[in-house]
């Protein structure tokens, strides 16, 4: 049996792989250090995060198939990672309040076994609603925009600040379902018959 390892301990990647594949996964964190070079477009970022988390959890991993993913939000060209205090989450909060945002999230998928590695990425829009002072200032209280990127969660009660999305709606929780399916496949791991 193949063995997969998702190299996250975001509990929505986790969930969002049992959508696809059952708990035929192990949870092995990276220790991979994200650093935001300004260089880079996001989508290379994701990209470049993605392959940085894949490939520090294989080097634990001798024969498995490590899935690794890095999600950002693009506010007017903006790349939003995760607010690390209250007063960045309420800035997020308000650049993001009317606008179109873009959720990006590149997926690296790497067979140790084979040494094979692929990665792509996947863009979702995602329209905010005008949000009042009144309800940032809740919703930050509530602490659900932390170790979010974006400072919103679209799975929690951030859902309510979405006026329409376009695209895939699993991407903007942090894992792409429908790509990294093809992924898999691509790598010959059949999602639908993994014991």
């Amino acid at each position: 049996m193949t063995r997969i390892i998702l190299a996250s301990a975001s509990p929505r990647r986790k969930e969002l792989l049992e959508q696809l594949i059952g708990d035929n996964f192990q949870v092995f964190t990276s220790s991979y250090a994200e650093e935001t070079d300004r260089c880079m477009s996001p989508e290379e970022l994701v990209t470049h995060h993605s392959i940085g988390k894949a490939r520090d959890v294989a080097l634990h991993f001798k024969n498995a198939i490590i899935v690794a993913a890095d999600t950002v939000v693009v506010c007017r060209g903006e790349i939003m990672g995760k607010p690390a205090n209250s007063i960045i989450a309420k800035e997020m909060l308000r650049k993001i309040s009317g606008q179109r945002i873009r959720a990006i999230t590149g997926v690296t998928v790497l067979d140790t076994g084979k040494n094979r590695e692929q990665s792509q990425y996947e863009n979702t829009d995602v329209w905010i609603n005008d949000l009042p002072e009144k309800e940032i200032e809740s919703y930050v209280n509530s602490g659900e925009p932390f170790g979010k990127a974006g400072a919103f969660a679209i799975q929690g009660k951030g859902a309510c600040f979405v006026k329409r999305i376009e695209g895939n709606i699993s991407n903007v929780v942090g894992l792409p379902l429908s790509r990294l399916e093809k992924m898999l496949k691509e790598l010959d791991v059949d999602v639908q018959h993994l014991e």
